[in-house]
């Protein structure tokens, strides 16, 4: 395992501490503790200190020269597929994770939900942790025998950076659509940041980039071997698809021949996340025969259109957080939805605050009713975050209801008829943030116990 590491609450006896500048913390405020954890020597860049130590200029990229030199050759055969984008990238990377372990490969996902080795190995704070802990999770992966690594990569991880020092056999490109305006600020620095994925690929790599996004000419760069995918014009084609509350059936073109594929997934974005799982199998060489034989038992991630029945209503939990996620998941409801539709969400707190309102607009056209309520507020005021949703607000059909738990069971209490009820925002966490505080909380979770409670009355 790797022996060095910059975070001081992991040092062990022996091991190297590198002193690291983050956003938040200077990673020289912790030497005393990793000194305490018992490190055996420290890396930094001013200080004299009590155990040996040496002094560098950049610290981040002595850390990452270090762990290439150290680990990179024991990685090699070891193919990784990065997958980038705005909403689709957790489904895609899962789903191509779920497929090539169906198939019988040893493979690993590093992302939103976890890192997992045959199931969840354990819970990840970011999608894409950093360099010495990836470099970790990389040999935990080489030591199960894994052929793949499947990771999501951020924008913030690129932007960071936090992958330096490793490339990537395949990366696939989903869409971009407005988040993370807070730290990008334009959605050219938003694209901008992404497109460092595809400068990641190694010689002979190839990238997969979904065509029907505006964002697209971002990521087709000429150095790559490109392989499209989407409804338009492309390499892999889709011709059609169908929807109803079972799954989805679609038809793609590759070559002049016309393949047809059965899914247990709804939602024409849906069709877009397996499609590009589709792309990228076949391009590793799989044959259509195996391609069709996996597909059609995919399921997707925790927290992804999580569907439990309720009567005859279904509760939908969803980790749907942007604009665009909003409108997907309401138009592929509303294709199937015979009653009423009702939304909990919240926005997170300390992030892009202009999409709060775009996604209020979003859901009150749509819904019946809406609760809003919190959804991780961080340090910031949670009444304010209800505020900004509101801003120039002209309709009622909406309540606050702040405890997220009483929002929920709320929602529960309008279903009568065919109804569904859509809690956005928070999915598969497990976790509620206020301020330093990681309060235990998951909106499935909430919503058995509440429906236990009441259906045993």
């Amino acid at each position: 395992m790797v022996n060095i590491t910059a975070d001081s609450r992991k040092v062990k006896k022996g091991d190297i501490f590198v002193a690291i500048g983050g956003f938040l913390h200077d990673g020289h405020e912790f030497i005393p503790k990793a000194i305490e954890n018992g490190a055996s020597k420290i890396i930094a860049e001013k200080g004299t200190y009590s155990i040996p130590y040496e002094i560098v200029e950049n610290s981040r990229e002595y850390l990452v020269n270090y762990l290439k030199k150290e680990y990179n050759s024991q990685l090699e055969g070891m193919k990784i597929v990065g997958v980038t984008g705005t909403n689709g990238k957790t489904t895609t990377a899962f789903l191509l994770y779920e497929a090539l372990r169906s198939l019988g490969e040893k493979v690993a996902y590093i992302g939103t939900v976890g890192f997992y080795l045959d199931e969840k190995v354990m819970y990840l704070p970011n999608t894409c942790p950093d360099i010495w802990d990836l470099y970790d999770l990389f040999m935990q992966a080489k030591e199960h025998g894994c052929s793949y690594v499947i990771q999501e990569v951020s924008s913030h991880a690129l932007a960071y950076p936090r992958i330096e020092g490793y490339e990537f056999d395949y990366v696939l490109f989903t869409n971009l659509t407005q988040d993370h305006l807070d730290y990008h600020k334009t959605m050219e620095n938003y694209a901008l940041a992404k497109q460092i994925l595809f400068k990641k690929l190694k010689k002979g790599g190839k990238a997969f980039v979904n065509i029907d996004d505006p964002y697209k000419d971002y990521f087709l760069l000429s150095q790559n071997q490109n392989i499209t995918y989407g409804f338009e014009k492309s390499d892999y084609q889709i011709t059609s698809y169908h929807m109803n509350h079972l799954g989805s059936q679609f038809s793609y073109q590759y070559k002049d021949n016309i393949f047809k594929l059965c899914m247990k997934l709804i939602g024409k974005y849906n069709v877009y996340n397996v499609m590009g799982v589709v792309a990228i199998l076949r391009e590793m060489g799989i044959s259509n025969y195996d391609v069709e034989r996996v597909i059609p038992n995919l399921v997707a991630p925790v927290g992804r259109m999580d569907m439990v029945k309720y009567k005859n209503n279904n509760i939908i939990i969803d980790y749907a957080h942007t604009p665009d996620a909003f409108e997907k998941i309401i138009n592929t409801v509303k294709e199937v939805l015979k009653g009423n539709m009702y939304v909990v969400f919240g926005c997170t707190g300390g992030r892009d605050r202009s999409k709060r309102p775009i996604m209020f607009d979003i859901v009150t056209s749509h819904a019946k009713k809406v609760i809003l309520t919190n959804d991780d507020p961080h340090d910031e005021d949670p009444n304010q975050i209800i505020d900004d949703i509101l801003d120039g607000a002209k309709v009622s059909n909406y309540e606050v209801c702040l405890d997220r738990k009483n929002a929920i069971q709320r929602g529960i209490s309008f279903l009568q008829e065919n109804d569904v009820l859509l809690i956005l925002g928070k999915g598969h966490e497990e976790f509620m943030l206020i301020g330093n505080d990681r309060i235990p909380f998951n909106d499935k979770q909430v919503v058995l116990d509440y429906l236990n409670t009441i259906l045993s009355r």
